[in-house]
């Protein structure tokens, strides 16, 4: 047994301080409750010393935050004690960093905290939409149901940025190739033939003339080209940082011809998920809106989400500044107007969002087949030009001899 110091509010408002001794803080809890002594805190006596060593460790993704959650629904809709379920899921976890942190949110819950306020000391685990889900559960006694439904936000969110990430992957690996390629040609195989021409004497076709200064231009300020991009990546990096940078630089990512529809489509599909996730669990439409528009990713997005966050204050509907915004399709604002008249919004939302899943399959694998044609076609000419214009010199002598 441990001596405990606790402090607590009886009945009357008094604030009530004492020592006892006990197994755990989940016992000092449990008999500071019967004695009708609210709980504020409750430690153990003595000196701690707590040595943290962190040399890296994985990482804690996405993916295991959702798996937690699912298993923690399941054993809460089965009839376990909070605290239980918390135990049994630290002490099979795999992953060191996220052992650590359910076992600190176990002695916040057992020192007398709600399970939303231990979650929202972690806020880069959990973010504000899970503390408000899992508070809104809290309250209203139905807290597995809200983690069921934030395990499946959180599938359906990492299922989205895969696809975002399938169709992005493969233009930049073939563009980072071939800007490669096309640098080991200019720096190491022209110098060669270079050599050989100026042997040769007379006129270089203006092909090769114009491929031998690029390569000599390339070759002699070889530092001060890829100085002045790193330079430029840098500043780009910066201005993107300001609230002009990141609004300029939103605006002009929605309206790209290609990827600004496909990016169009994911803003849509996470708004609506995020919103209908939120409503569905009880949050207020207030603060859900507050909550979905921090969380958005992009300001122009953000910005819409907000001025109907002031819309709904003022006693309007939300479909009308959502559809000023010009982000969101007729479609959808549409829906969202149904959804608001009947009060069946949450379920409207959902539908939007699976309707918007499909459209994201559809239009990452409509962006895949267009762009791996153009790819090539791209890759084939810039290469086939170097190679003609070193080639050119050569089927010119040959026919001077011939």
């Amino acid at each position: 047994m441990a001596s405990f110091t606790y402090s607590g509010r009886s009945r009357e408002g008094q604030i009530m301080n004492g020592v006892m001794d006990a197994d755990n803080q989940g016992s000092v809890v449990t008999f500071l409750r019967a004695k009708g002594i609210t709980p504020i805190s409750v430690k153990q006596k003595g000196i701690n010393f707590n040595i943290n060593i962190d040399f890296g460790g994985p990482s804690i993704k996405v993916r295991d935050v959702a798996i937690f959650t699912r298993q923690f629904s399941t054993m809460i809709n089965a009839g376990l004690p909070l605290v239980q379920c918390l135990n049994i899921l630290s002490a099979q976890m795999d992953n060191v960093k996220f052992k650590k942190i359910l076992e600190q949110i176990t002695q916040k819950v057992e020192g007398g905290a709600t399970f939303a306020e231990s979650l929202a000391k972690h806020p880069k685990i959990f973010d504000n939409l899970f503390v408000n889900m899992i508070n809104a559960g809290e309250i209203g006694g139905v807290l597995d149901v809200v983690m069921n439904r934030l395990a499946l936000y959180m599938e359906h969110t990492e299922k989205l940025q895969k696809k975002v990430k399938s169709a992005l992957v493969y233009p930049v690996t073939v563009s980072v190739i071939a800007l490669a390629i096309v640098s080991g040609l200019m720096l190491f195989i022209v110098p060669t033939f270079a050599n050989m021409f100026s042997s040769f004497g007379g006129k270089l076709p203006a092909l090769t003339q114009s491929m031998l200064d690029a390569s000599n231009f390339m070759k002699k300020y070889f530092v001060l080209v890829f100085g002045f991009f790193g330079v430029l990546g840098v500043l780009i990096s910066r201005f993107k940082k300001t609230d002009k940078g990141r609004r300029l630089i939103d605006k002009f990512v929605l309206k790209m011809p290609v990827f600004g529809i496909l990016l169009r489509k994911v803003a849509v599909a996470k708004f609506t998920r995020t919103l209908g996730t939120l409503v569905a669990s009880g949050v207020p439409i207030v603060e859900s809106l507050s909550i979905t528009a921090k969380t958005s990713g992009n300001t122009v997005v953000e910005t819409a989400v907000n001025n109907a966050r002031d819309s709904i204050q003022r006693g309007a509907n939300i479909a009308a500044p959502l559809k000023e915004s010009g982000v969101f399709p007729p479609m959808v604002t549409q829906m969202i107007s149904v959804g608001e008249e009947t009060g069946a919004l949450d379920q409207m939302l959902t539908k939007i969002a699976d309707f918007y899943d499909e459209e994201v399959d559809t239009a990452v694998d409509g962006l895949t087949s267009l762009i791996e044609p153009l790819l090539m076609v791209f890759l084939g000419t810039v290469i086939g030009v170097v190679v003609i214009a070193l080639f050119l010199p050569i089927i010119k002598m040959s026919s001077l001899v011939g």
